[in-house]
């Protein structure tokens, strides 16, 4: 059947190779046989296939330009193709995939639903084989609790398979990944970075993700928003009252007076020196302070009696 290779592509006549190139990549996509089951379809990426095979090369082109559909297919004679014409008999390979693969190349659109170089059977075609992503790589991130509190800047180096330009051989390159650590950040906090793992020909890259972890601190014991503040003490003073001095995280010095007879599970709070919250770092979890009260080993007599004198009250 004869056809107009400028029509099959939807161009005119002097369209440039840019042109033919941008036509191609827009009906064979539209067309293609696992996106397109329409009746006539197949049928049409056969022939966007020959169009395309014919008008991207310059000798079949000028052949076809001035000997039409006849000459290129029928032949012409010698003399006539010193102007760069094609003087062989044309005859399509009748296979569009294969078109279609040299066109796109590595940048094949099909390429994360196919994983071989089989050929694609028209009319028939079997359903894609998808892609399947790595399981995520985790990594803890151990952060102190200074860190979560004020937030920073954590560079790490690491080290993935890339696929080289070829799409077949692969090396290994380091890589710097940038995390901003926001105050308030929590323990188990995750942050992901997409597809940064190994690449591969046939799998999607894993993602590579980091937890955090926070580590312990000195002074402070966190309980998510608050901060919890131990301070040892004796006896006499749990029931005489003295001061405590806290150094916060932020570098102040709080000093804060106790008048109460502290008991097993008395607590002092301080509302709004705790951690930083992670949505709003301008609010703040407490401060809590906890007594651990030293009782004395042994007490004499006379200490004894000296006690119940002053705890002495009337009934």
């Amino acid at each position: 059947m004869s056809s107009d290779y400028y029509e099959t592509l939807e161009i005119n006549r002097d369209a440039k190779d840019a042109d033919i190139k941008k036509a191609y990549r827009r009906l064979a996509l539209k067309f293609h046989p696992s996106s397109n089951r329409n009746p006539g379809s197949s049928e049409k990426f056969v022939q966007l296939g020959e169009a395309y095979d014919v008008l991207s090369d310059p000798r079949k082109k000028a052949t076809y330009d001035k000997f039409g559909e006849e000459g290129l297919k029928g032949g012409i004679p010698p003399e006539f193709g010193s102007g760069g014409a094609w003087s062989s008999k044309y005859v399509y390979h009748g296979k569009p995939d294969k078109t279609f693969r040299q066109f796109f190349g590595g940048d094949n659109p099909f390429a994360d639903f196919y994983t071989n170089d089989a050929p694609m059977q028209l009319g028939s075609l079997q359903p894609a084989v998808v892609k399947t992503q790595d399981s995520p790589i985790e990594r803890d991130l151990h952060l102190s609790l200074d860190d979560l509190f004020h937030g920073c800047t954590k560079k790490i180096k690491i080290s993935r398979r890339v696929m080289n330009e070829d799409g077949n051989t692969s090396s290994i390159r380091d890589k710097i990944l940038t995390i901003a650590v926001k105050p308030g950040w929590k323990e188990g906090t995750r942050i992901i970075f997409s597809k940064e793992g190994d690449q591969g020909p046939n799998s999607i890259p894993a993602d590579i993700v980091f937890i955090v972890q926070q580590k312990s601190h000195p002074m402070f014991v966190r309980q998510q928003n608050n901060l919890i503040y131990k301070v040892k003490i004796s006896l006499e003073m749990a029931l005489t009252g003295f001061s405590v001095d806290v150094q916060t995280l932020d570098g102040r010095l709080l000093s804060i007076p106790i008048n109460d007879v502290v008991h097993p599970t008395y607590k002092k709070l301080l509302t709004g020196e705790g951690m930083p919250l992670s949505q709003d770092p301008s609010q703040r979890g407490d401060l809590i302070i906890t007594f651990d009260i030293q009782f004395p080993e042994k007490l004499s007599a006379e200490s004894k009696q000296l006690i119940k004198q002053a705890l002495a009250f009337k009934t």
